[in-house]
């Protein structure tokens, strides 16, 4: 059994949230090294020497072609046997937007044993702008080991291409398998049904991340590493003073941490 299971956080030219990503796998105790993608194409650092691959937020290349596409086929040219080979090996992968994008365009998602055709991708808000804002997200399935003990969240989103998008019977198989993981909802948690903002970008059925079929691997468009400590909530100082009201106690961590907690005692469990 693992005891310090080892993270390697991707970073690379426009990736910008992984000192975050870094510092929610150290809360969540794991051994964590930022490696450049570069020194894993030419081996100064391997893949099979890590437990669970972070792939971050961020503009990877600029977002050049479409978002995450430079960076999904440097990964699928020069690392695809290593990934395939890592996941073989029930080991764990997230993607958190830009990574999400990545991962969907290298094939990584939805499933990788169909990689060879792109399935689904992540595309323009249907706003035509940048969207940042937090939204409520709830829990469609129980199939994804990220998200055990979840069933509604609170995160910030922060993309120009964040529109989840496939044809129906994709989609359709998506829900069947249970792979649709998070979907966006209104306050009440009602389905967003598309509707702005509870829909920040037009996600096909209100779809804000999924899973692959064993649960491993993870893509969400919201920002779970934003969200570490109480005080990152956009509304803190007030949820402040109605937990003192209340008498209760002020937690010092954010919702976004039971994420990145599930991921590391899984590797402790089972690998």
């Amino acid at each position: 059994m693992v005891k310090t299971p080892r993270v390697l956080v991707l970073i690379g030219y426009g990736i910008n949230c992984d000192r975050e990503t870094k510092l929610a796998f150290e809360m969540a105790g794991a051994q964590v090294q930022r490696v450049h993608i570069n020194n894993l194409i030419n081996s100064k650092y391997r893949l099979e020497n890590f437990h669970i691959l972070a792939l971050p937020g961020g503009f990877s290349y600029g977002d050049d072609i479409a978002s995450g596409k430079v960076l999904a086929n440097k990964i699928k040219i020069n690392l695809g046997d290593e990934v395939r080979k890592f996941i073989s090996e029930g080991k764990l992968i997230i993607g958190i937007c830009n990574g999400f994008q990545v991962m969907v365009k290298a094939g990584l998602l939805p499933d990788i044993s169909d990689c060879v055709t792109q399935a689904t991708t992540l595309t323009f808000n249907d706003s035509g702008r940048f969207e940042a804002r937090w939204v409520h997200l709830r829990k469609w399935s129980e199939k994804c080991i990220w998200t055990r003990g979840i069933e509604r969240i609170y995160l910030p989103v922060a993309h120009g291409e964040g529109k989840f998008f496939a044809e129906k019977e994709t989609i359709t198989n998506l829900e069947e398998s249970q792979q649709i993981v998070f979907k966006y909802v209104n306050e009440e948690g009602e389905p967003a049904k598309g509707e702005f903002p509870h829909n920040p970008n037009g996600s096909e059925r209100d779809i804000a991340a999924i899973c692959d079929p064993s649960g491993r691997i993870f893509g969400m468009m919201p920002h779970p590493e934003r969200f570490l400590y109480f005080i990152n909530h956009p509304n803190w100082t007030k949820k402040k003073e109605e937990l003192i009201r209340r008498g209760t106690g002020i937690p010092r961590e954010g919702d976004g941490i039971a994420l990145f907690r599930n991921g590391v005692q899984y590797v402790r469990d089972n690998l």
